[in-house]
Protein backbone atom coordinates (compact mmCIF):
# COMPACT_ATOMS: atom_id res chain seq x y z
CA UNK A 1 0.00 0.00 0.00
CA UNK A 2 1.38 3.40 -1.13
CA UNK A 3 0.21 6.73 -0.28
CA UNK A 4 -0.29 10.27 -2.69
CA UNK A 5 3.13 10.49 -2.52
CA UNK A 6 4.15 7.32 -3.31
CA UNK A 7 5.55 5.79 0.13
CA UNK A 8 4.52 3.32 2.02
CA UNK A 9 3.01 4.41 5.19
CA UNK A 10 4.96 3.88 7.73
CA UNK A 11 8.34 5.11 6.08
CA UNK A 12 10.92 6.94 7.97
CA UNK A 13 13.05 9.61 6.48
CA UNK A 14 15.88 7.55 7.36
CA UNK A 15 14.65 4.75 5.12
CA UNK A 16 14.69 7.30 2.08
CA UNK A 17 17.83 8.88 2.88
CA UNK A 18 19.35 4.98 2.73
CA UNK A 19 17.72 4.98 -0.58
CA UNK A 20 19.29 7.85 -2.17
CA UNK A 21 22.70 6.22 -0.76
CA UNK A 22 21.88 3.47 -2.71
CA UNK A 23 20.68 5.31 -5.47
CA UNK A 24 24.13 7.13 -5.75
CA UNK A 25 25.69 4.45 -5.16
CA UNK A 26 24.62 2.08 -7.95
CA UNK A 27 26.67 3.29 -10.87
CA UNK A 28 29.65 2.18 -9.07
CA UNK A 29 28.56 -0.88 -8.69
CA UNK A 30 27.64 -1.16 -12.67
CA UNK A 31 31.56 -0.83 -13.55
CA UNK A 32 33.65 -3.41 -15.31
CA UNK A 33 35.38 -5.63 -13.72
CA UNK A 34 38.88 -5.72 -14.28
CA UNK A 35 41.33 -8.57 -14.78
CA UNK A 36 44.68 -9.49 -15.48
CA UNK A 37 45.18 -13.07 -16.48
CA UNK A 38 48.39 -14.31 -16.57
CA UNK A 39 48.95 -17.61 -19.11
CA UNK A 40 51.68 -20.35 -19.23
CA UNK A 41 51.35 -21.86 -22.77
CA UNK A 42 53.02 -25.20 -24.56
CA UNK A 43 56.09 -24.80 -25.71
CA UNK A 44 56.03 -22.48 -28.56
CA UNK A 45 52.20 -22.20 -28.97
CA UNK A 46 52.34 -18.45 -27.32
CA UNK A 47 51.25 -16.83 -30.72
CA UNK A 48 48.39 -19.41 -31.85
CA UNK A 49 47.60 -18.49 -27.99
CA UNK A 50 47.18 -15.21 -28.39
CA UNK A 51 45.23 -15.28 -31.27
CA UNK A 52 42.56 -17.16 -29.81
CA UNK A 53 42.42 -14.82 -26.72
CA UNK A 54 42.23 -11.93 -29.43
CA UNK A 55 38.95 -13.68 -30.84
CA UNK A 56 36.98 -13.07 -27.13
CA UNK A 57 35.54 -10.20 -26.63
CA UNK A 58 36.04 -9.55 -23.15
CA UNK A 59 39.88 -9.94 -23.57
CA UNK A 60 41.16 -6.00 -24.23
CA UNK A 61 44.54 -6.83 -24.89
CA UNK A 62 47.25 -10.20 -25.25
CA UNK A 63 50.91 -9.82 -25.20
CA UNK A 64 53.83 -12.46 -24.94
CA UNK A 65 55.99 -11.75 -21.51
CA UNK A 66 59.02 -13.20 -20.53
CA UNK A 67 59.73 -14.88 -17.23
CA UNK A 68 57.42 -17.55 -15.16
CA UNK A 69 54.46 -16.72 -17.36
CA UNK A 70 54.32 -16.58 -21.42
CA UNK A 71 51.07 -14.23 -22.15
CA UNK A 72 49.29 -11.57 -20.33
CA UNK A 73 45.76 -10.73 -20.81
CA UNK A 74 43.65 -7.78 -19.83
CA UNK A 75 40.26 -9.10 -19.37
CA UNK A 76 37.05 -6.62 -18.76
CA UNK A 77 33.85 -8.24 -17.94
CA UNK A 78 30.23 -6.82 -16.81
CA UNK A 79 29.98 -8.77 -13.68
CA UNK A 80 31.99 -11.45 -11.95
CA UNK A 81 29.61 -14.83 -13.70
CA UNK A 82 30.73 -12.99 -16.73
CA UNK A 83 34.56 -12.85 -15.85
CA UNK A 84 34.34 -16.57 -14.05
CA UNK A 85 32.98 -17.88 -17.71
CA UNK A 86 36.26 -15.89 -19.96
CA UNK A 87 38.30 -16.80 -17.49
CA UNK A 88 37.22 -20.48 -18.17
CA UNK A 89 36.74 -20.14 -21.65
CA UNK A 90 40.87 -19.22 -21.51
CA UNK A 91 41.73 -22.04 -19.21
CA UNK A 92 40.17 -24.22 -22.03
CA UNK A 93 42.00 -22.89 -25.15
CA UNK A 94 44.18 -25.46 -26.88
CA UNK A 95 47.44 -24.79 -26.04
CA UNK A 96 46.89 -22.98 -22.16
CA UNK A 97 48.80 -25.07 -19.48
CA UNK A 98 47.74 -22.87 -16.42
CA UNK A 99 46.54 -19.69 -16.22
CA UNK A 100 46.69 -17.61 -12.83
CA UNK A 101 44.37 -14.48 -12.49
CA UNK A 102 44.99 -11.15 -10.65
CA UNK A 103 41.51 -9.44 -10.08
CA UNK A 104 41.90 -5.51 -10.40
CA UNK A 105 41.11 -3.66 -7.30
CA UNK A 106 39.64 -0.13 -6.65
CA UNK A 107 41.22 1.92 -3.84
CA UNK A 108 45.22 2.43 -2.44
Amino acid sequence: MFTRSGERPGRRAGERAGEEQLIRQLPLRLRLLSACVLIRSERGKFETVTERLMQLPQVKKAFAVLGRFDIVADVEARDSLELGRTILKINRLAGVVFTETLPQVEGG
